[in-house]
């Protein structure tokens, strides 16, 4: 089970001992539970947690595994003999007031929050800086635009930048947004959202410790047969998820075309040179960060189907597909939160515009032209660059100077400067 999931158990077994003692639990025994249970958040115990993801699908092997664990690692605090059950028992002590069904969705979103708050978050933030810092280096750089994978209008280096600052912007606000109803917590429902077996007040007093335990707000969820029975809110997430993937798929995949070269390829930007590409043709450098970056989106993408159809599969009263929901949420967050960190710092810092093949595609494209359709007419507009241009090799330049006779006719590519980018320069 994912690593992270196994914290989230120890900070709610903590946060249940700690809220079980106000309710009568001998304080040797919280607190020996509490010792237990820092130890499995540091990490320390993690080699007692063997069990894979496709176990029931309500997680109980694995929080009866973490019973055992904090058992036996209290009861050795405290000087007994493991595998007793004494004076620290598994289910009594340990799993008191809870059940499998509401404590495994809790560690669930425990684990899923933290992970986003702090990793993911600060790595997609960290790129959508460096995206910034790109789009103002290149502003003033005016290139030719491609859609349909053809040539277009000009547009600046700058600008194209933007647009995918504005989707790591977007990215971020996505998911940012689904984090209110993840730090909504099922513990308290027991075993099938009624808290039988609880104390009145149970619910809300465990989330205020594991609100203080891991520094980030969560609360007791409003209706626990809801968060026993769907898991809603992490399908939602995961959606956000995929749509990161999304945008960073696109963001990657318009960098290696933009870079591809570095003679015989588009050539617009020069990117960083992190090892040799092949092991047959000696020089050759590829675009490996962003096939890297291209490949983890295809995972997460994967993951999303995943995750869709796991959470549909709620019977009545609880949702039977919690560990592998979870294992594939908790994998999407990683992988986009280390590709983001890896992207940034070995590909996105080092990008280089090649101002001098930019500006030698701008002059060869007849697509300039478009800025005269206003003064010309479209089809007069379109004639002799079409004609004229595709017949001969002249650039959209040279093919009006030809129709007009003189430098002094209409400018396309000043035309554009003046009327759409009047801050930018020629290069």
């Amino acid at each position: 089970m994912p690593p992270p999931l196994i914290k989230a158990f120890g900070v709610l077994k903590k946060a249940a001992s700690i809220v079980n003692m106000t309710y009568g639990l001998d304080p040797k025994i919280g607190k020996a539970i509490g010792e237990a249970a820092d130890e499995v958040i540091s990490g320390k115990l993690i080699d007692h947690f063997p069990l894979v993801v496709f176990q029931t699908g309500s997680g109980t092997q694995t929080n009866m595994n973490v019973n055992e664990v904090v058992s036996n690692r209290a009861i050795e605090i405290l000087g007994g003999e493991l595998g007793s059950k004494k004076p620290v028992h598994p289910n009594d002590h340990v799993n008191m007031s809870q059940s499998s069904n509401d404590t495994f969705p809790t560690a669930m979103h425990v684990a899923a929050v933290t992970e986003i708050r702090a990793s993911l978050i600060p790595a997609l933030t960290e790129l959508r800086d460096a995206m910034q810092a790109k789009q103002a280096a290149f502003e003033g750089i005016i290139k030719i635009g491609r859609t349909h994978l053809q040539d277009a209008t000009p547009l600046t280096l700058g600008q194209e930048f933007s647009g995918y600052v504005q989707q790591l912007s977007n990215g971020i606000e996505r998911v940012t947004d689904v984090l209110p109803r993840l730090s909504l917590l099922a513990q308290g429902g027991t075993a099938v959202g009624t808290g039988l077996n609880t104390k009145k007040g149970f619910d809300v007093k465990v989330a205020e410790e594991i609100s203080k335990e891991t520094g980030f707000q969560f609360y007791t969820a409003p209706n626990k047969f809801e968060a026993l029975a769907t898991h809603d809110a992490l399908v939602e997430a995961h959606g956000a998820l995929n749509t990161v993937a999304c945008s960073l798929m696109k963001i990657a995949n318009d960098i290696r075309y933009l870079g591809s070269g570095p003679r015989c390829g588009l050539g617009e930007l020069s990117l960083p040179e992190n090892e040799p590409g092949s092991s047959i043709m000696p020089g050759k450098v590829n675009p490996t960060q962003c096939e890297a970056m291209t490949m983890l989106c295809a995972q997460v993408m994967g993951n999303q189907t995943t995750v869709s159809i796991a959470g549909s599969w709620g019977q009545f009263e609880l949702n039977v597909f919690k560990p592998v929901i979870i294992k594939n949420v908790l994998q999407s967050i990683r992988l986009l939160a280390d590709g983001c960190r890896s992207f940034t710092k070995n590909c996105v810092v080092g990008i280089e515009a090649n101002e001098k093949r930019i500006n030698q595609l701008l002059n060869e494209s007849l697509m300039l032209a478009t800025i005269l359709n206003s003064q010309l007419g479209y089809d007069s507009a379109s004639s002799f660059p079409a004609l004229l241009g595709q017949a001969t090799d002249l650039t959209s330049r040279r093919c009006q100077v030809r129709k007009e006779g003189t430098q002094g006719g209409h400018d396309p590519e000043g035309g554009y400067r003046r009327s759409g980018l009047p801050h930018a320069r020629r290069v």
